[in-house]
């Protein structure tokens, strides 16, 4: 599985887009869409500042790591929004801690429910108790259902990327583009 585009914009909505290094809610050096030294270069530290596209291309290689994770280690199969709340939770706690972490433990054990609950257990510092809320109910909830929220508290969910076509001709996908769809989705 990877990363859906509803699951991406609502991650990025989660970790904030800033340019210049800050320090996170625990004293971590951070830029960009969540980027710590943890996750590799570069290093945020105090004064670094980045470019919008720097930001996009750093998320885009450090989210590929989370995805990777918890692809490989979740059982199969499970629904979209919830590998995508997965996805977010690991990306915020770390590898490391996923692979030790109740959620995982209760999901290959077959307890989804449990699972989702114990998300909630990620609860310090404080301030991140509205993030792991809607990262529990994102992994509950079917995007057809309803669109997730980064916090929930926030008044609106996160709006769902509009696909757009490339290029004209992209538009309408011609015979060969229909049937590889069609063959992946499983048809």
């Amino acid at each position: 599985m990877d990363l859906s585009a509803v699951g991406r914009a609502v991650l990025i909505a989660r970790e904030g887009r800033r340019l210049e290094a800050y320090r996170d809610s625990v004293g971590v050096w951070t830029i960009g869409i969540g980027h710590t030294a943890a996750a590799g270069p570069p290093v945020p530290r105090a004064g670094l500042r980045i470019e919008a596209g720097e930001a996009d291309a750093i998320f885009t290689r450090d989210v590929a790591a989370f995805v990777r994770t918890v692809a490989e280690t979740v059982p199969k199969p499970l629904p979209q929004h919830a590998f995508d709340a997965l996805v977010s939770l690991c990306f915020n706690i770390g590898p490391a801690a996923f692979r030790r972490s109740t959620v995982l433990r209760r999901l290959r054990a077959g307890d989804r429910a449990g699972a989702g609950e114990a998300i909630l257990m990620w609860n310090r510092p404080a301030a991140i108790i509205p993030r792991r809320q809607g990262e529990f109910d994102q992994f509950r909830t079917p995007y057809e259902t309803a669109l997730p929220r980064a916090r929930r508290s926030d008044a609106q969910p996160v709006a769902a990327p509009v696909e757009r076509p490339s290029s004209p001709s992209s538009a309408r996908p011609g015979w060969r583009a229909r049937l590889w769809d069609w063959l992946r989705a499983g048809r």
